[in-house]
């Protein structure tokens, strides 16, 4: 991506790579993002979750990388792709590394709202209306082929996913924190799906697509999963606190406003375009700054680069982005067409004039 402001004032630094933190800039932000779980055991409690995963995942660390990234920063993740490469073996996984409580629904046609949040129910003893929790109050929430439900259905985890609350009779219950909805879809040309509707998409903070693995991946895979499942042997790498703890430390990672007003310029940007009907939602930066906080925090920095704002555009912004017709009819890409922005939106510089990369 070629940056095209040669001219950037000295307000537009935006920090120095790692291998110029010696000029101070970086422990001046570190004083300002002072986080209350330590880097090293960031690194570690990271390090034993990816590892846990890809023991089980083989060949597909970026997307458990992802995967972790969303969960730091406490969104929502979509795993879309064909059946059989791994979609709810992955999010059960990601379930399995942490003490939590976990619940799954399987999503089907003549699924109801209620199936998914819960319903009042008469007690006869009492003479009242009783509350009972659905599968939706859980702290890991698989949602598994979640387009295969009508929207009505889907409709129900509107309030879920964003106010982390359920509203039902009248009354409102809180969810656990922290808080994911890990779903699964087939891409919808299968038979039995329904596209997810704009709103519902927008909740979802990344879309992945796991694709199928390489081939010594696919060899070792066929090698390991013969006798006994992998996921048989995982086990839980952290608890709710040390979840806590890191997501925590994700939100103090520090923001310069030279990466906030680049963000917002690729907003702009998609909303501008031609052949897009629908570009990012103000819901779909605020995401895609989470996420860039969480990714310079795995990435052992406590600011955000450009970089990492541009690396994830695709995962956040893509699957809510809509083509116009004739784009779409021209085989166009919410994706392709993201690449092309990226490549002409103007990338912050350091006063010395250095593109700043990871």
């Amino acid at each position: 991506m070629d940056a095209r402001n040669p001219a950037a004032p000295p307000s537009a630094f935006v920090g120095a790579s790692p291998g110029e933190a010696a000029d101070g800039q970086s422990a001046a932000w570190s004083r300002q993002s002072a986080a209350p779980h330590d880097a090293e055991s960031f690194a570690q409690a990271a390090s034993s979750i990816l590892s846990a995963i890809n023991t089980v995942i083989d060949g597909k660390q970026q997307a458990a990388s992802l995967v972790l990234t969303v969960l730091l920063a406490q969104g929502h993740v979509l795993l879309e792709d064909v059946p059989g490469v791994g979609k709810t073996l992955l999010a059960k996984t990601l379930a399995r590394t942490i003490d939590c409580s976990v619940t799954r629904i399987q999503f089907t046609p003549d699924l109801l709202p209620s199936d998914v949040t819960g319903v009042s129910i008469y007690n006869q003893d009492t003479h009242r209306f009783e509350f009972r929790q659905g599968p939706v109050f859980a702290n890991i929430v698989i949602g598994d082929e979640i387009n295969r439900a009508s929207a009505k259905t889907q409709s129900a985890l509107l309030e879920c996913m964003e106010e982390r609350q359920v509203t039902v009779d009248g009354g409102t219950y809180r969810l656990a924190e922290p808080f994911m909805v890990v779903a699964t879809q087939n891409p919808i040309e299968m038979e039995g799906t329904y596209p997810l509707p704009e709103a519902q998409r927008d909740r979802f903070m990344a879309r992945i697509s796991l694709g199928y693995p390489d081939t010594q991946s696919e060899i070792e895979m066929l090698e390991s999963h013969q006798s006994t499942s992998p996921l048989d042997r995982v086990g839980a790498v952290v608890d709710v606190a040390e979840v806590a703890a890191m997501t925590a430390r994700v939100r103090n990672i520090f923001v310069s406003s030279a990466v906030k007003e680049y963000t917002v310029a690729i907003g702009q940007a998609t909303r501008e375009h031609p052949q897009l009907r629908l570009g990012a939602s103000p819901r779909a930066l605020l995401q895609l700054l989470r996420a860039a906080k969480a990714h310079a925090a795995l990435a052992g920095r406590d600011f955000v680069l450009p970089d990492d704002v541009s690396h994830l555009a695709d995962a956040v912004l893509g699957h809510r982005l809509i083509l116009d017709r004739k784009a779409a009819s021209s085989g166009e890409t919410p994706s392709g067409l993201l690449a092309h922005l990226l490549s002409r939106v103007p990338v912050p510089r350091s006063p010395a004039g250095e593109r700043l990369l990871r």
